[in-house]
């Protein structure tokens, strides 16, 4: 195919892109040239900005367009309104936050969360929301040639968020390991190449619609996450397992002090078991776990401020020993 990519090489732009030239697919990068501008020298691209600098990628065609970098729906819907007539098919990186809330495992049906002033643009305090009405910009000009994927935690190489990375990393320095709620607590996220190779895929045949993306199938739980990331590290960790009432008690902080834990509460408590059947309906794979922990070791570091320090760490443990 030829596939127009907007955003720059960087996480999952940069897996779309090499899952893109393995395939043999020509590629053509639209982004302002500030993310990794040196890599990917002979890949076409096409500076410009999203807001208010889309002249470059008139009078051009592709076969698909994969939207990476979509977050404000006046923009998107610029771009779609663009594209209307140059690409075959609009597949737009949308979000699992996009529904509102999580009592039950959450299908394409079900509810999406709203803003009540949808012209607001404040995408940190309305992420979701936004993102819903991002899919529906394009959906408004393309119909059913637009396919919004609903990506769940993305993880593996390059990742710089550290909201997984943190987990190899800190399995591989061993030792007593606190790790949050039972070991048979499901977890879900999805490998950035298994995501990519998905996206293309989509964009090749489709189908149109939302789909939800994450995995891996078949389940995973916290428990053999752990397990995986001692095996392939070879580490000497142990774990102790920390219930939930206790990490709030001690106002531990969701997701990002302790990573891929979210409190269950009312309208959370299902969080990370989305079913994503339509998703492997279409055609999205899972590479094992060890390769996405082997990987995601060799080539992301983990981040300042995401996960909980050594010494939070040891003395939440201490706290709970003491009173179990």
């Amino acid at each position: 195919m030829r596939v127009l990519l907007l955003g720059g090489p960087k996480f999952l732009g940069r897996a779309v892109i090499d899952a893109a030239l393995a395939r043999g697919d020509e590629v053509t990068l639209f982004n302002r040239g500030q993310t990794n501008p040196d890599e990917y020298p002979d890949v076409e691209r096409l500076l410009g900005d999203r807001d208010g600098g889309l002249a470059p990628l008139a009078g051009r065609s592709w076969d698909a367009v994969v939207d990476t970098s979509g977050y404000v729906p006046r923009l998107v819907r610029d771009s779609a309104e663009l594209l209307r007539d140059a690409v075959g098919r609009y597949v737009f990186v949308s979000s699992k936050s996009v529904y509102a809330g999580f009592a039950e495992p959450v299908t394409e049906a079900s509810p999406l969360t709203m803003v009540e002033d949808e012209t607001t643009e404040d995408v940190q305090e309305h992420y979701g929301a936004l993102k819903a009405l991002c899919e529906r910009a394009v959906e408004d000009v393309f119909g059913n040639r637009a396919t919004a994927v609903r990506a769940g935690l993305i993880v593996g190489p390059h990742d710089p968020t550290g909201r997984f990375t943190y987990w190899p990393h800190r399995i591989a320095r061993g030792g007593e390991v606190l790790v949050p709620g039972s070991p048979d607590r499901p977890v879900q996220f999805v490998d950035v190449r298994d995501l990519a190779g998905f996206l293309l895929l989509v964009a090749e045949r489709g189908p149109g619609g939302p789909v939800t993306a994450t995995g891996p199938v078949p389940a995973l739980t916290m428990g053999a996450l752990a397990n995986a990331c001692r095996a392939v590290t070879a580490s000497d960790a142990s774990f102790t397992h920390v219930d939930d009432a206790f990490l709030v008690e001690h106002e531990v902080g969701e997701w990002m002090e302790l990573p891929l834990w979210v409190a269950p509460n009312p309208g959370m408590e299902r969080f990370l078991e989305a079913d994503v059947s339509r998703a492997v309906e279409a055609g999205l794979s899972f590479r094992p776990l060890a390769e996405t922990v082997r990987d995601t070791l060799a080539h992301a570091q983990t981040v300042e401020g995401v996960g909980v320090t050594p010494e939070r760490e040891a003395d939440l443990l201490r706290e709970w020993h003491e009173r179990t």
